[in-house]
């Protein structure tokens, strides 16, 4: 059981590292947010249909289930739009930093749908988050837009998360998942048709461009998009989007590496971002010792 607990949370770092990559792949590919998450999501839905055909499940859903996923579609879709957009109008560096107020947004809106009391403890923590995020903002005036749309992106995502924290328990994570960037694709496609964007121009894309989104939809989305919602049934919600927080320390590395002197900050932004990602961390080393201290407590009063 324990052996098992742990494979989850190696995987789920792992999962993490591979989306600080889709950062960098967002930073690399030419196009503009909205065409990139379409391409994104229908090469997505692609490969988990092969992925289907191949291991012969069913497509079938019930009708909650279209509802549901109907709406949690459109949501991961806009929450990769605007997490795109965050990355154009400001760099990876910024965009990442910002989405790591996604612990303190589920902190919130987990108790809600699992009908659990607000802990203290998270709100406090939620709020130094946010003076990080006030030093980020007042002084780095260049990317006000960027951080705007990244904490856009990083509520919608809190949500995601947590709904599909409640859908794991009814629905396969690989029928969550193809349904949801299914009906995404959809959203995102009925929008380009209403601005009529889908032109001759739209699907002409360098060789390049091509690459990148096949890695970000096989590898990045389709692999470990199912392998985090089946993560979801051994880890809760908020445990796998404080994890997620860490996925800016992976990506800004990375950054620094391919990009230089681009995601080169003043020293003001590696002050507010150490805020941030310094809270976000001791928030899961005070969870952890509460949880020890619980389970010790636990075995106290089993052997009395």
């Amino acid at each position: 059981m324990q052996e098992s607990k742990l494979n989850n949370y190696l995987l789920l770092h792992f999962i993490v590292f591979i989306w600080g990559f889709t950062a960098i792949l967002g930073a690399l590919i030419s196009i503009d947010a909205i065409p990139l998450v379409f391409f994104r999501m229908a090469l997505a839905v692609f490969f988990i249909v092969l992925y289907f055909l191949i291991k012969k499940k069913k497509f079938s859903l019930d009708a909650k289930g279209v509802a549901k996923f109907l709406i949690t579609g459109i949501i991961i879709a806009l929450h990769w739009i605007f997490f795109f957009k965050a990355i154009k109008l400001s760099n990876v560096s910024v965009a990442l930093v910002t989405m790591s107020t996604g612990a303190f947004f589920t902190s919130l809106l987990e108790p809600i749908f699992f009908k659990r009391k607000i802990k203290t403890l998270e709100i406090l923590l939620g709020l130094f988050v946010i003076v990080g995020l006030y030093i980020i903002f007042n002084f780095e005036n260049e990317y006000k837009l960027g951080v705007i749309y990244a904490l856009i992106a990083s509520f919608l995502g809190s949500l995601f998360a947590v709904l599909n924290g409640l859908f794991i328990k009814t629905y396969q994570a690989e029928k969550i998942t193809l349904y949801q960037l299914f009906f995404g694709t959809l959203f995102v496609a009925m929008y380009l048709l209403c601005t009529s964007s889908f032109t001759m121009a739209f699907f002409k894309l360098s060789n390049l461009d091509w690459l990148y989104l096949f890695i970000l939809s096989s590898v990045c989305t389709a692999y470990a998009f199912i392998a985090s919602v089946k993560v979801m049934k051994h880890i809760s919600p908020y445990t796998v989007m404080l994890t997620v927080n860490l996925e800016p320390i992976y990506a800004i590395v990375l950054a620094v590496l391919i990009f230089g002197e681009k995601e080169q900050m003043s020293n003001t932004f590696y002050i507010g971002a150490f805020i941030v990602l310094f809270v976000v961390l001791l928030n899961g080393v005070i969870k952890k010792g509460v949880n020890l201290k619980h389970k010790f407590t636990q075995s106290l009063n089993r052997k009395k």
